[in-house]
C-alpha cells in the first residue's frame, strides 16, 4: 500500500521511497526514509494534502508525492 491509502489516525512503516531523482532526494531529506514510522494526523477538506507526524515533527505532503511512498501498516 502507499502512504496515500493510509487512513487518518493510522500509522505505517516506510518500506521504500520512489519518485524521480529530485523528488526522491527531497523526500529523504525531509526524513521519510525506510523503516521510519509515519502517522496520518489530518487530511485537508478536499483530500489534499495530508498532515503527517514523523520523527517528532509535523509534515504536510501532497497526495501526488504520498503515492510514491510504499508503506506497511503497523499498530502503535
Amino acid at each position: 500500500m502507499t502512504l496515500k491509502d493510509l487512513g487518518v489516525g493510522k500509522s505505517a512503516c516506510v518500506l521504500s521511497v520512489g519518485g524521480e531523482k529530485v523528488l526522491r532526494r527531497r523526500l529523504l531529506e525531509m526524513g521519510i526514509t525506510p523503516r521510519t514510522i509515519v502517522t496520518v494526523k489530518k487530511v485537508a477538506p478536499l483530500g489534499d494534502p495530508l498532515e503527517l507526524l514523523l520523527r517528532g515533527y509535523v509534515l504536510t505532503l501532497r497526495l501526488e508525492d504520498a503515492e510514491k511512498i510504499v508503506v506497511e501498516e503497523v499498530a502503535v
